[in-house]
């Protein structure tokens, strides 16, 4: 459905996005995640046609997004990370004007605009002024632009952003629904969203794509890094020094101390467990083990590893197909 080639921009000597290259096929939810300034946002804007490329092909449902850009963009709905809306119309006008731009039928365009008021849940909003909504409505508005021309591709840019809690997990929800029959490319800083609702992960750093699979595969490389918090009462200096010779090749991290308690964070080695040897070891000084536990899901960690800032970034992890 989405296939991207070598895909270039350069803003004079500064390249924002290196010759990046994956396939998306129809129906996949994939998760476009990296740090701010990594090159998320340039790409979104190519794969719409927004943004032309220096070097590079995009192709959207077998329409090259910059040789025929009106078929391309019909099968396109695009939500980048400031909605485009207008505060001073009201909701139900706003969609009927963007479907006439998107050249949605004059006879099935108010069907079209209610079916999307009602999918986004913005029948009590339709006759307010969208300058008068609240930014989890404006943002429900602006997926509903979106899709207002039943676009077969989905591309969101960062649709959660400034959003609350409640307001985040409402919007995923809106989002999971409406993959159910199209592709969706997800843009996002966030590791949480991509867990809860892609399938396929697609990570970027400094232009450049550092890992490429599925959601499972993203979590194995977490698991992998056994990443542990260790609480022991004994003399920090002796402990830390048991702790080195248990986990091997791992890493130690001291974390301080309080009340005759030391903590550290320990990341083993790839595919080890230590949680034995670190028990062994404190038994063997005479110390109390006080606590053991996971240190999150290990997610965060791969992320910062994979992003981490480097002069010369290294091939893309490739896990899928």
């Amino acid at each position: 459905m989405i296939d991207v080639e070598n895909l270039t921009k350069s803003y004079g000597p500064v390249e924002a996005v290196k010759g990046i290259s994956f396939h998306v096929d129809a129906g996949e939810i994939v998760g476009f995640l990296g740090k701010n300034g990594a090159g998320k946002t340039t790409t979104m804007r190519m794969l719409t046609g927004f943004l032309p490329p220096t070097d590079g092909a995009v192709r959207i449902a077998g329409h090259d997004v910059f040789e025929e850009s009106l078929e391309a963009r019909r099968v396109i709905g695009y939500l980048p990370e400031t909605p485009p809306l207008y505060p001073e119309m009201t909701v139900a006008e706003y969609l009927s004007f963007v479907a006439e731009l998107k050249d949605v039928p004059r006879a099935t365009r108010a069907a079209r605009v209610d079916d999307v008021i009602g999918r986004l849940s913005l029948g009590d909003m339709r006759g307010r002024l969208i300058g008068h909504l609240s930014k989890g409505y404006r943002q429900r508005v602006g997926l509903a632009q979106a899709l207002v021309h039943e676009p077969k591709v989905l591309i969101l840019d960062e649709p959660t952003v400034g959003l609350d809690p409640v307001q985040i997990l409402e919007i995923q929800d809106v989002i999971t629904g409406l993959a159910k029959d199209r592709t969706v490319i997800l843009s996002t800083h966030i590791l949480e969203q991509v867990e809860a609702i892609c399938r396929t992960t697609i990570v970027i750093r400094q232009g450049t794509i550092v890992f490429r699979g599925s959601i499972d595969e993203f979590r194995s490389m977490a698991a992998t890094r056994r990443a542990l918090h260790v609480m022991v009462k004994g003399p920090k200096d002796a402990v830390e020094k048991a702790l080195k010779l248990a986990i091997g090749s791992g890493t130690l991290e001291y974390v301080d101390s309080r009340d005759g308690n030391c903590s550290f964070n320990v990341s083993a080695p790839e595919g080890q467990d230590v949680r034995e040897p670190i028990f062994r070891a404190v038994v063997n000084g005479g110390w109390v083990l006080m606590e053991l536990a996971p240190r999150g899901s290990g997610l965060a960690e791969v992320f910062a590893e994979l992003t981490k800032s480097t002069d010369a970034p290294g091939p893309a992890k490739e896990l899928a197909a």
